[in-house]
Formats: structure tokens, C-alpha cells, sequence
């Protein structure tokens, strides 16, 4: 157990005993990925929990019971900053507007949930080529360079059906610099899939560009809605929310899950690589997400419509044994361009594409709004 002093591993009644929680809750935080378990040296069935995560935990938990932490803590993980009407994620269920995502998915084209999310009339991602799309970096640079190329205009002040037209413009150029090559003239996952010569992965596609569209305050969201509060055009937004969705902890993390996937191949034994992994204190990328502890609706969805092969399907009862982690969207994304064959990192592709209608949304509702978002710090020098 590499990186991990074995001294410094707690069994499950200690962990449990000085956070003065069930073991279900200790359970949960394991999901969530607060605290990492690794396998007992001794004992199979069991699991020890790393000591320095269980007193993180506590540590925090002191902090915001302080007069006066709420606010300094206002921008950790988890803790609401400002009040949305688009999405929201409560007792692990996603919905857009008040209506579930999973239900939505299962017949909903990203164009409807555009028009859903935007309050606008039918929105249609079509049109004919306005020029060549970028040909080289990552879908997000690509999307990027696209965007810069635009003349940036004022955020839109209209709503109807010219605020859906010029949306919709956006979105296309998004998906299109994503995707390599300038879309055809139809709904977007059908023009998706035919770019990418794949058209049994259309309806696929459909499904993941739903399930992605919005995902309340994540941190991409959030810098959209920042740069949105002072004034920036929504092309300068959309910007700030490609760059950020790029880390490797936000969208870019289908990289580090595909890397994952390959390094269990190689391996050939799905329960040695995780294992190896937990010993040396990695995680595990593409599993456990803290606001879905009983598993990633949305990940699920998807895998029901790609479907799951058996090396797959072992990796992820390995994790799930070992950690009680299940698969995220990110997981999801990456097993769909390979089931499909697609082109390399169409996951993010899809990702960028999918989350810029949500995007567009924020922005708008910040703008209207006329509040300038401008936290402040606590000076620790």
C-alpha cells in the first residue's frame, strides 16, 4: 500500500465511530469518493479506510459548523451558491425544469431540450457550411478556435425564435469544430453520427446528448456564469465554458477513464488492475460521483442503450466490489465511441456539444439577473 501508511488505516467500526456515522454513511462517502477504502490485508470481505480522509472529512464538517464558515466555504464542493430555475440533482435524480432527465432521454432530442431550457420556440441546429472547421487539437480546442473566429456579439436581450436562431448557431459551430467537420443539414445526433460514418450509433448519441445537457453549478457552468455576469457576448461565455470543461477533472476526464480502460486491457485481469491501483492510493477514474451515491442515473441510461460487453462488465463489478463505486457518465461516454467505433475522443465531442445548450441557458439566466458575480477571499499570508 504504497503512498498509504498502513498505520494510518482505520477498519470500518473506527472510521464509522469518529465521524459518528452508521456504516451505511461511511458507505456513502466511500461512493462519493470523500474516502478512499482499500482491500484488507487479512480479510477478503473487508475493507480499511484511510485515516487522513476521515479526519479531512471531520476537519470540514468543524469548519462549517463555525459562525462565519458558511460564507468563506461558500465555493467547496457541494455548498449552493446561487439559485437556478434549469436543472437540479435531488436524492440522486437529475431533471431539467422540474422534469426527470432520464424520462426526457428515453425520446428527447437535444434540439427539444434546447427549447426546454431556453424557453424559446422549436429550436433546429441546421443550416449550410459558413466556413471550414478547425482540423487539428482536441474537440475543445477546435470548438474553441471556432468561436473566436465569430464576431462576438452583445448577450442577447430577444427570446423567441431569434434568440433560438442565434443560439442555435453556436451550438452548431460547437458540435461542428467538435465533431472535425461541418455538420449536415439535419437533427444533430443524425448529422453526428453520419460525420462520423457510424449511423447505428445515432440514437445513441441522441441519448448521450440529452443526458449531458445540463448538470446544475458544475465548474464549467460556473465560469460561464461568471464571465455572463459582466457583461461578456454569450460566444465569450461559451468560450470560458469550453476551456473549463477541457480539465481533467471536469469533461477531460473521459481521457484519464479512456487510459483507464486501456491499462486494465493490458492487463487482462480486471480485479489485479484495480487492486494495483488502490494499493499505490490512485483512484479509479470514471467511477464514484459525490452527488449520485447509489450510481450515476445518467450512466446508466447510456450503458442500457449501448449495451455493456463482457470485459466491460467485469471491470465494473470490479470496482464496485472492491470500492462499492459505480460507473459515471464519463464511463459511459468512452464505452460509446468504442462500442460505435468512433472517432478518438468523440467522447469529449460529445460532451462539449451536449453541455453548451446548458450553457447557453445559465448564461442567459445570469444576464438576466444584472448581478455581477464577485466573490471574496480569505487573506491566509
Amino acid at each position: 500500500m504504497t503512498d498509504i501508511d498502513p498505520s494510518r488505516l482505520l477498519t470500518a467500526e473506527e472510521a464509522s465511530s469518529l465521524l459518528g456515522v452508521r456504516p451505511a454513511s461511511l458507505y456513502a462517502y466511500v461512493s462519493r469518493g470523500r474516502i478512499r477504502a482499500l482491500p484488507h490485508p487479512d480479510d477478503p470481505r473487508a475493507r480499511l479506510y484511510a485515516r487522513a480522509d476521515v479526519e479531512a472529512l471531520i476537519a470540514r464538517k468543524e469548519r462549517q459548523a463555525r459562525p462565519g464558515s458558511a460564507a468563506a466555504s461558500a465555493l467547496d464542493w457541494g455548498l449552493p451558491v446561487l439559485a437556478s430555475g434549469l436543472s437540479s440533482i435531488t436524492d440522486g435524480r437529475l431533471a431539467y425544469r422540474g422534469q426527470d432527465a432520464m424520462v426526457l432521454a428515453e425520446t428527447a432530442t437535444l434540439e427539444t431540450i434546447a427549447e426546454l431550457l431556453w424557453a424559446t420556440g422549436p429550436v433546429a441546429f441546421r443550416g449550410r457550411a459558413s466556413r471550414a472547421t478547425p482540423e487539428s487539437g482536441s474537440p475543445i480546442d477546435r470548438a474553441v478556435l471556432a468561436l473566436a473566429a465569430e464576431l462576438p456579439e452583445a448577450m442577447p436581450g430577444e427570446s423567441g425564435a431569434r434568440l433560438a436562431e442565434r443560439a442555435a448557431r453556436l451550438v452548431r459551430i460547437i458540435g461542428s469544430a467538435a465533431a472535425g467537420r461541418w455538420l449536415a443539414d439535419a437533427p444533430l445526433h443524425e448529422a453526428l453520427a453520419a460525420t462520423w460514418q457510424a449511423p447505428a450509433a445515432s440514437e445513441a448519441i441522441r441519448k448521450a446528448l440529452v443526458l449531458v445537457a445540463d448538470h446544475e453549478l458544475n465548474a464549467s457552468t460556473f465560469a460561464v456564469r461568471v464571465a455572463a455576469s459582466t457583461g461578456a457576448s454569450l460566444t465569450h461565455a461559451l468560450i470560458a465554458g469550453l476551456v473549463t470543461l477541457a480539465g481533467p477533472t471536469h469533461g477531460g476526464a473521459t481521457d484519464r477513464v479512456a487510459a483507464f480502460l486501456d491499462e486494465v486491457q493490458r492487463a487482462g485481469n480486471p480485479e489485479a488492475a484495480v487492486g494495483a491501483r488502490l494499493q499505490r492510493g490512485e483512484s479509479l477514474p470514471g467511477f464514484g460521483h459525490r452527488l449520485y451515491p447509489a450510481g450515476d442515473p445518467r450512466a446508466m441510461a447510456l450503458l442500457d442503450e449501448t449495451g455493456i460487453g463482457p470485459a466491460d462488465a467485469a471491470l465494473i463489478e470490479a470496482v464496485e466490489a472492491a470500492t462499492a463505486q459505480r460507473p459515471t457518465i464519463d464511463v459511459a461516454l468512452v464505452l460509446l465511441e468504442r462500442r460505435f467505433r468512433l472517432p478518438p475522443r468523440s467522447a469529449l465531442a460529445l460532451f462539449a456539444t451536449g453541455r453548451s445548450v446548458g450553457w447557453i441557458a445559465h448564461a442567459l439566466e445570469q444576464a438576466a439577473t444584472g448581478q455581477l458575480i464577485r466573490p471574496r477571499a480569505v487573506f491566509n499570508g
